[in-house]
């Protein structure tokens, strides 16, 4: 796990007291390198981020990945940093970080989810594993395709922040494997804490998003425009205020709890350009967010 702020937690998973950590869980075939830019503006706000290595990918290449491994490897981090944190995924990590705050509600202040609005239905998964294991007859396991992808699809400092880490290009049966067949959106019901789902208006894995942002207690949908599926990496200032934001909303949540036992669900700046609306699956007082970002000046 990639630390390096200095913020003291509690032993055993028991939340302490202090700024709101935030854990970052990577892609597929990536490591938690992808995630510096990130780290960096939530250390600057004054808030301890720690990236996380799944299994299977960055330093522990060569372990299998399950879903039960990968949301255990969630649970530990952040135990590790305090016992409640902020959680951001991304892709994979996105799907394991909605398991994740299912199973373990308690660590879950609040959960941001991007690129992985498509439930992971087993004829769309075999798809995509014949696809894999072709790739992985190559000679090179696909090591030459994806160096073109991703100097084609990323911004150079994207692309050095995505590579430093490696790249698992053996991984892909492992992880489809874990994930075919999972009912994301029956773990999305039963998530507690609010939702960020923040997709790149060109991302494929958005089809589905309205079902996902409907599943949600407490959903807001965040659209990037410009963006693609890595999102954080295309547009990593514009993820990163998505992260500060639900930050902030996620602790004046928990500053507002204590004076008004009425759940009401975070808002953003106005002047941000935010359009509050209902859930129409929910109460009136599940709040859903659809926002796109401005366009830079």
């Amino acid at each position: 796990m990639e630390r390096r702020s200095s913020g003291a937690g509690a032993r055993g998973g028991v939340p302490t007291a202090g700024p709101l950590p935030v854990v970052f869980l990577h892609g597929l075939r990536t490591s938690r390198s992808m995630w510096r830019a990130q780290v960096a503006a939530v250390e600057a706000s004054g808030h301890p981020a720690a990236a996380i290595d799944l299994p299977g990918h960055g330093w522990r290449q060569g372990e299998e990945l399950t879903l039960d491994g990968a949301v255990d490897a969630v649970r530990v981090a952040v135990d590790a940093v305090g016992g409640r944190a902020l959680v951001v995924g991304l892709s994979l990590g996105g799907y394991v970080a909605i398991v994740h705050a299912a199973r373990f509600p308690a660590q879950v202040a609040g959960l941001v989810a991007a690129s992985c609005c498509t439930r992971p239905q087993p004829l769309l998964v075999d798809g995509w594993a014949v696809a894999a294991r072709a790739i992985g007859r190559l000679p090179d396991h696909g090591a030459a395709l994806n160096a073109l992808a991703v100097r084609l699809a990323l911004p150079p400092a994207g692309a050095a922040d995505v590579a430093a880490g490696g790249f698992a290009l053996d991984v892909m049966g492992p992880v489809l494997r874990a994930l075919r067949g999972v009912d994301v959106l029956a773990a999305l019901r039963s998530v507690e804490a609010p939702v960020w789902l923040v997709n790149g208006r060109f991302d494929h894995f958005r089809g589905e998003e309205r079902a996902f942002l409907a599943a949600c207690r407490e959903g807001r949908l965040v659209v990037v425009p410009g963006a693609t599926h890595l999102v954080s990496l295309v547009r990593p200032t514009r993820f990163s205020r998505a992260v500060l934001e639900a930050l902030a909303a996620v602790e004046d949540r928990a500053a507002q709890a204590p004076r008004d036992q009425a759940r009401t669900p975070p808002t953003m700046p106005a002047s941000l350009g935010t359009t509050t609306t209902s859930s129409p699956s929910r109460s009136s007082t599940a709040g859903v967010m659809r926002r796109a970002f401005p366009p830079p000046r």
